[in-house]
């Protein structure tokens, strides 16, 4: 019963702020200076605070020319394969000054597959392509059209 009194009476002198002067001792002793906070001279804490937004300026702008090479890609993919063009990336490329292109390692894929292509369209990749064609289910199923026009043609024919 005692300990009930007694916390009931300590709560209600806090309450009144008599007994509560542990929180305002709390507020006193942070300073208000953030350098002091820190631990920095006042010098020490400009010339920190101006590393922090030069870093972030430069991650910013690594960040932004990494969005428009992305950005560089999908259009080229998009002229490539005739899908319809994005305004979204054609604004970042913009945005990061246009003078963005496709990293090295995509430029040398992109100048492999355009090789491949044109070896594909020539009239010898062609020919090495029927060269990988299996004759005998080409000859298999120019058979088995021939016989199917030849079964119409004699139901609509009563000469054949």
């Amino acid at each position: 019963m005692a300990f009930l009194m007694k916390s009931m009476l300590s709560n209600q002198v806090k309450n009144l702020g008599l007994g509560g002067g542990g929180e305002e001792s709390k507020e006193e002793s942070t300073p208000s200076d953030p350098a002091a906070a820190a631990g920095m001279t006042r010098e020490e804490y400009e010339e920190y605070q101006k590393q922090v937004v030069e870093e972030k300026m430069e991650r910013d702008a690594a960040f932004a020319q990494k969005k428009a090479e992305r950005a560089c890609l999908r259009v080229h993919l998009r002229e490539k394969y005739r899908l319809p063009k994005s305004e979204v990336d054609e604004n970042q490329i913009q945005m990061a000054g246009d003078d963005v292109g496709l990293p090295e390692d995509l430029q040398k894929m992109v100048a492999e597959d355009q090789v491949e292509e044109e070896d594909k369209d020539s009239i010898l990749g062609q020919l090495q392509n029927i060269q990988n064609m299996d004759m005998d289910a080409i000859k298999e199923k120019a058979q088995a059209t021939f016989t199917e026009m030849k079964q119409a043609a004699e139901q609509k024919c009563a000469v054949m």
